[in-house]
C-alpha cells in the first residue's frame, strides 16, 4: 500500500495532479485545499497518500498534511460519503472550519458544499462528532486549513466563503486578470460579474 509520495510535480489539472517519482508518474487525486499549497511544477512535493479503489481500478488521493488524510479516512467512512464528496469537502471548508460545523451542528453551512443534502449534513454532525475530536488531538487537523497561495486562490475561498458553491467560484474567477494586484480586486470583479 502506498501511504506516501515524494518527488518532482509536473502537472497541476484540478482536481489531478502528475508526480514523477525516479521516472514513474504518479497521477493523484487532490482536494483544492492540497492544490492551493503546491509549489509550481518542476518543484519538489511530498505528498501523504491514501489508495482507494474506484470500479476496481487502484486510485490514489494527495494531501499535504497528515491531519487532511486523516479528515479524508474519517468521511469516507460515514455512510453516504464516498472518496468524490469527501474530497468535495475538504475542497470546500477548512478543516478546522468543518470540525466547527461538527461540533455546532451546523448543518446550514454544511449543505452549501457541493453534493450535501439536508440528510448528509446531519448525517456528518453525527457520525463524524466522535471521530472530530480524535481528530483534533495532534493530528495537526488546524494546519489542513487552506491557505491559498495565489491571488487567485484566495479570491477563489473568499467567494467559497461568501457562500458560492467552489465549482461557482471558479466559474466566476474564469477569464478575470489574475495578475491583478490584489484578491481584493478579484473578488470585486468576481462579484460584479456574478450580478450581471
Amino acid at each position: 500500500m502506498i501511504g506516501r509520495i515524494s518527488g518532482t510535480l509536473i502537472e497541476k489539472h484540478p482536481p489531478w495532479i502528475l508526480v514523477d517519482t525516479g521516472g514513474v508518474g504518479y497521477e493523484l487525486e487532490a482536494p483544492m485545499s492540497t492544490i492551493y499549497q503546491l509549489p509550481e511544477t518542476g518543484q519538489t512535493v511530498a505528498l501523504r497518500v491514501h489508495q482507494g479503489l474506484r470500479d476496481e481500478v487502484p486510485v490514489l488521493y494527495g494531501f499535504l498534511s497528515e491531519g487532511e488524510r486523516e479528515l479524508f479516512r474519517a468521511l469516507i467512512r460515514v455512510n453516504g460519503v464516498g472518496p468524490k464528496m469527501a474530497l468535495a469537502i475538504l475542497s470546500g471548508i477548512s478543516a478546522e472550519e468543518f470540525r466547527r460545523c461538527v461540533e455546532q451542528k451546523d448543518t446550514a453551512t454544511l449543505t452549501r458544499l457541493p453534493g450535501i443534502g439536508k440528510k448528509i449534513a446531519e448525517r456528518l454532525t453525527l457520525e463524524m462528532q466522535d471521530r472530530v475530536e480524535g481528530l483534533a488531538g495532534g493530528s495537526g487537523l488546524a494546519t489542513a486549513s487552506a491557505v491559498p497561495a495565489d491571488a487567485t486562490g484566495e479570491a477563489h475561498a473568499a467567494l467559497v466563503a461568501l457562500g458560492y458553491r467552489p465549482a461557482e467560484a471558479q466559474r466566476l474567477l474564469q477569464g478575470l486578470d489574475d495578475t491583478a494586484d490584489s484578491s481584493e480586486s478579484l473578488i470585486r470583479a468576481a462579484l460584479q460579474k456574478a450580478v450581471r
